[in-house]
């Protein structure tokens, strides 16, 4: 085999090897804007006023309830204030204190929801022993409530009546005042 043919033979090597690794990564970079194009066209439901609310399980994490585990559906026949909110949002810290000064006197028509959107338990533990709440608290450690109900800024709050049907949504803090009128619009009627 003489010096010419080994040369010939090595640049077809490195055509067909070139080649290859080209196609792969040609085959790799239309899989992922594949990917990238159907997640972000994906259509997301956004609930809204009228809609049924969707139904969740979450665990509850203070221990001043019975229930370990907290189920929107559990809760037909009551009106249910579903609110999103996080230990580092001061709005939500704010809304807080207003949340359960309520809560005694509209508990057997209404329930309030706190779903958590915090990383860590501990600081939610501290937040919750600070304010003495009672209401039911739950964490969405996954955001999988979060994403379903396409939560953006915190707090926001969906207002749901004793069939399951979102009758408000709020984004913002609440003030005493527009939390007992939004409160009105859930009681059951009957």
């Amino acid at each position: 085999m003489s010096l010419e043919e080994v040369r010939q033979r090595k640049r077809s090597k490195m055509k067909r090897r070139f080649l290859f690794r080209t196609t792969v990564l040609a085959i790799l970079l239309v899989a992922v804007i594949y990917a990238l194009v159907t997640n972000l066209t994906k259509d997301k439901q956004v609930y809204g006023v009228g809609d049924e609310a969707p139904d969740f399980q979450l665990q509850q994490i203070n221990e001043r309830n019975e229930l370990e585990t907290i189920r929107l559906s559990e809760f037909q026949g009551k009106g249910v204030m579903l609110n999103f909110w996080a230990t580092y949002c001061k709005p939500c810290e704010d809304e807080m204190p207003f949340m359960e000064s309520l809560y005694p006197e509209y508990k057997d028509d209404i329930e309030i929801i706190a779903v958590n959107l915090d990383d860590n338990e501990l600081v939610i533990h501290r937040f919750l022993d600070k304010y003495d709440l009672t209401f039911p608290v739950v964490h969405d450690k996954m955001s999988e409530v979060m994403e379903e109900y396409n939560i953006g800024p915190i707090p926001s709050t969906f207002f749901i009546d004793e069939n399951g049907v979102i009758v408000e949504y709020v984004k913002g803090a609440l003030t005493l005042e527009t939390l007992e009128n939004h409160f009105q619009q859930i009681v059951p009627k009957s």
